[in-house]
């Protein structure tokens, strides 16, 4: 895992350099990963989201889900017979 941010140009930016923000999220990797490569997920945490995305392709697509959606998923997860 790096020790920097990733910073994302917010989409209401143009290339003129109207509305420029600028957001960062650090990700972290779950502690249900393995150093095989296995289950790699990382989860990055902002005020009212969190994101989501595979290790494996950092670059690639991430889900971003509402802080309450996160809290209820885990719960679920954390609650629910193994399969």
């Amino acid at each position: 895992m790096k020790d920097t941010l990733d910073w994302f140009k917010s989409s209401y930016s143009n290339s003129e350099g109207g509305n420029c923000v600028e957001v960062a999220v650090a990700w972290r990797k779950s502690t249900h990963s393995d150093s095989e490569g296995g289950n790699c997920v990382e989860v990055a945490p902002v005020p009212g989201a969190v994101h989501v995305r595979d290790s494996k392709d950092p670059d690639g697509p991430h889900l971003c889900f509402t802080s309450e959606a996160w809290t209820a998923f885990l719960t679920h997860a954390a609650t629910a017979p193994d399969a």
